[in-house]
């Protein structure tokens, strides 16, 4: 069964649906502009185009924990001010327990590493507003 995530809601609701209890497991990121970015680079960064995303905060909550996106967004507007694009994967149970606490922290340090090098492969990335959004 194919699964189709436009929305982060759309991501709530499969991992809800799951047999196994599952952890979702975020990576905010901020846009920055490198120091040696060329003067067109930093036109388009001031008119809200390109730039580097930096993870500036994880999270890792159960689906249970979360509302909406919109309480998302709120809860984490509390911690980190302004964010850009959330990227997010979700850790599977096992047994019907949830994933341990030491896979949850191993796995968002590689999820932290990938955003750092560019390999977005293995997790689904959300806009401001819930929607998922390829990355070029």
């Amino acid at each position: 069964m194919t699964i189709h995530i436009d929305t982060f809601d759309d991501l709530l609701q499969a991992a809800r649906q799951q047999a196994q209890p599952q952890r979702l497991l975020m990576v905010f990121t901020s846009a920055e502009l490198p120091d040696d970015c060329t003067p067109q680079q930093r036109q388009d960064f001031e008119a809200g185009h390109g730039g580097a995303l930096v993870p500036a905060m994880v999270a890792d909550k159960s689906p249970d924990d979360i509302q909406s996106f919109a309480a998302l967004k709120q809860e984490s507007g509390q911690f980190q001010s302004q964010w850009h694009v959330v990227f997010v994967t979700s850790l599977s149970g096992s047994n019907g327990k949830p994933p341990s606490s030491t896979d949850v922290e191993q796995t968002l340090e590689r999820m932290v590493e990938s955003v750092k090098l560019g390999a977005l492969d293995n997790m689904i990335a959300f806009d401001t507003s819930g929607s998922a959004i390829m990355l070029q």
